[in-house]
C-alpha cells in the first residue's frame, strides 16, 4: 500500500508564499511523475503542475511563473512552492504520483489535500 500526506497549507494574504510538500511511502519499485492538483468550491478538480523522475515539469497557464514544481527523488516528496499568491488559488490541493509497484504495475494515488486559503 502506498501513502501520500501532503503538508504545508494553510491562510495566507494575497502576495504571499507557501510550500506545499507530499511524500510518499510504502512498497513499491519506483514513482514516475508526480503533480499538484487542486479543487476549488463548486469547481471541478484541475492540474496545477507535474513533474517527471528527470525533473522536466509542466504548470497550467494560471499559475505559470509564480507557482515551481520540484522532486526529490531519494526521499519521494514533491513541493510546489506558490509566490505570488492570488484569492483565486484558493483551494483543496491535492499531490498525485503515478507509482511502479515491485510487480513492474503503475497506477495512481492520491492524497487528501490540504487546504491553501488566500485571503485578507
Amino acid at each position: 500500500q502506498v501513502q501520500l500526506v501532503e503538508s504545508g497549507g494553510g491562510l495566507v494574504q494575497p502576495g504571499g508564499s507557501l510550500r506545499l510538500s507530499c511524500a510518499a511511502s510504502g512498497s513499491f519499485f519506483r514513482i514516475n511523475t508526480m503533480g499538484w492538483y487542486r479543487q476549488a468550491p463548486g469547481k471541478e478538480r484541475e492540474l496545477v503542475a507535474g513533474i517527471t523522475s528527470g525533473g522536466s515539469a509542466n504548470y497550467a497557464d494560471p499559475v505559470k511563473g509564480r507557482f515551481t514544481i520540484s522532486r526529490d527523488n531519494a526521499k519521494n516528496t514533491v513541493y510546489l512552492q506558490m509566490n505570488s499568491l492570488k484569492p483565486e488559488d484558493t483551494a483543496v490541493y491535492h499531490c498525485n504520483a503515478q507509482v511502479v509497484a515491485p510487480t513492474y504495475y503503475a497506477m495512481d494515488y492520491w492524497g487528501k489535500g490540504t487546504l491553501v486559503t488566500v485571503s485578507s
